[in-house]
């Protein structure tokens, strides 16, 4: 039924600061652009319109975003729990980017040995949470659920959560 994911879409303050950060940083290119003045359903966008941008990765799904200058939209610092945007790379890639986000004196954390990936995070110029995330022995394991026990202790913290309420 569902194929896979095709995008991914959040809001940003500029489209070309965003750019700089996917396509020249991360090396996403861009690969499609959409101007809207007006909504398929008929609403109209205001003032200039929206802008709708697509950065590709190696999978063919995209981040994009919407640049809507006339629509107001609270940009926050998000902590990773809130949300946060995980991209896979090569174990080789994610110790580059970490070198390069230092180098370039950019906010950078990590590396974080995860047990089933080891991830690096970034903030992109809107404020969202970027994951860097490679691979590393044992992953399949890790999420199969056969071998993960996922339902398992997905149900022994319900009912946790159930047992500290009624406390």
């Amino acid at each position: 039924m569902i194929k896979g994911l095709h995008h991914n879409a959040y809001r940003c303050r500029d489209s070309e600061e965003t750019r700089k950060f996917y396509e020249d940083f991360l090396g996403l290119p861009l690969v499609h652009v959409l101007k809207i003045e007006q909504t398929m359903t008929g609403r109209k966008t205001g003032g200039p319109g929206v802008l709708h941008s697509f950065f590709q990765l190696d999978d063919g799904s995209s981040l994009a975003f919407f640049e809507a200058p006339d629509m107001p939209f609270e940009f926050k610092e998000q902590h990773d729990f809130d949300l946060h945007i995980a991209l896979e790379v090569e174990p080789d890639v994610l110790e580059a980017m970490f070198e390069r986000g230092k180098r370039e004196g950019r906010e950078v954390r990590g590396v974080s040995d995860h047990r089933f990936i080891r991830s690096i995070y970034f903030r992109d110029p809107n404020g969202y949470v970027i994951e860097l995330a490679a691979r590393v022995p044992g992953h399949e394991s890790a999420m199969d659920p056969k071998k993960s026990r996922a339902r398992e202790m997905l149900n022994d913290w319900q009912a946790g959560k159930k047992q500290s309420a009624a406390a």
